[in-house]
């Protein structure tokens, strides 16, 4: 019987371990276990008490230069001293390895473990922290270039205004809301501002969920998945709205935002113009992850992408922009 063809398998775990053992020279007594499918694989290896994290990455998502690419960026921000989940070599000095699955080709990477837990109500000194570690990566890789996407508005708000028409009409008030988003943030990033900003690598996505974080307060930031060319204030607005959103008392927000920025500027220069365009970074980041959630139906969104999400989704952002007094 011929088998159907599949778009989106999930690998046997005990499988999976005896290969990354023998791959890696790791202990006899290796096992594995599935931590979390979405858009890529997440396994937790462990392995004579020591603990690994290896990520089988989606059939034909990243290409091997992307791969290649992250790969690279990390093993710059761990020979920094920059604290990141970062990827180990097999036994032959290889770090990228190839999977020959049902739906095709996927590459797989074993990644350093980040002792701690999430944190998602911050402390004042964690905001301090991660403000200051967020400007190292920002100093380290400021004027590199990855072989990745360069984040200019198109793809942060017009290209996922494209990617939604598949799902929602452009008759509703909220895609109306997205593109008139697009029109705004063109306008704000323009040709004159965007070559007075910083700009370098970004991460793109640094939150609570995306860092480990121990009792004593050292922060492992890890999956660096979108990371790519783009203005540093892309990841600072980022954070400031993930901030915005669970911090319910905004006098405690603007305490922590202050913290975050304060850790910031310690190690890098935060100019006006930066500072003027938080809000808007923070817009731009939003609106890209609903373009990734279409993307990704098939494999991470299709449970909850629907019209009473996306109403729910731009109602927060919409509290963001109010907050500022920014119309769209």
């Amino acid at each position: 019987m011929n088998i159907f063809p599949v778009i989106d398998s999930t690998l046997s775990a005990k499988h999976l371990g005896v290969w990354v053992a023998e791959k890696y020279a790791l202990a006899a007594e290796t096992t594995c276990r599935l931590f979390r499918t979405n858009m890529n694989h997440t396994y937790l290896v462990t392995a004579s008490g020591k603990k690994y994290v290896l990520r089988v990455y989606s059939h034909n998502k990243r290409t091997a230069t992307e791969i290649a690419e992250e790969i690279r960026l990390l093993n710059l921000l761990k020979d920094s001293d920059i604290d990141v989940s970062y990827p180990l070599p097999d036994k032959d000095g290889t770090y990228m390895q190839l999977i020959n699955a049902p739906e095709g080709e996927r590459a797989a990477v074993l990644f350093s473990f980040g002792e701690g837990g999430k944190v998602r109500n911050l402390t004042e000194e964690l905001s301090y922290a991660i403000g200051a570690m967020m400007a190292k990566i920002h100093q380290r890789a400021l004027h590199e270039q990855l072989n990745r996407t360069k984040y200019s508005i198109h793809h942060l708000a017009e290209l996922p205004y494209q990617h939604m028409k598949a799902f929602f009409s452009e008759s509703l008030e909220e895609m109306k809301f997205v593109k008139a988003a697009g029109t705004l943030l063109n306008s704000v990033f323009d040709k004159d501002t965007a070559a007075r900003i910083r700009a370098g690598v970004v991460h793109l996505d640094i939150w609570y969920d995306n860092m480990s974080i121990t009792d004593n307060g050292r922060i492992t930031l890890f999956d660096f998945d979108n990371a790519g060319n783009g203005w540093c204030v892309l990841d600072i607005g980022y954070f400031c709205i993930q901030l915005f959103y669970v911090e319910q008392d905004k006098a405690v927000y603007e305490q922590k935002l202050e913290n975050f920025l304060q850790g910031y500027q310690q190690l890098a220069s935060v100019s006006e113009d930066e500072l003027k365009l938080i809000p808007y970074a923070g817009l731009a980041i939003w609106i890209y992850y609903l373009g990734v959630q279409a993307e990704r139906f098939d494999n991470f969104s299709n449970i909850f992408y629907t019209e009473n999400y996306l109403k729910m989704y731009l109602g927060k952002v919409k509290q963001w922009l109010n907050y500022h007094a920014i119309e769209v």
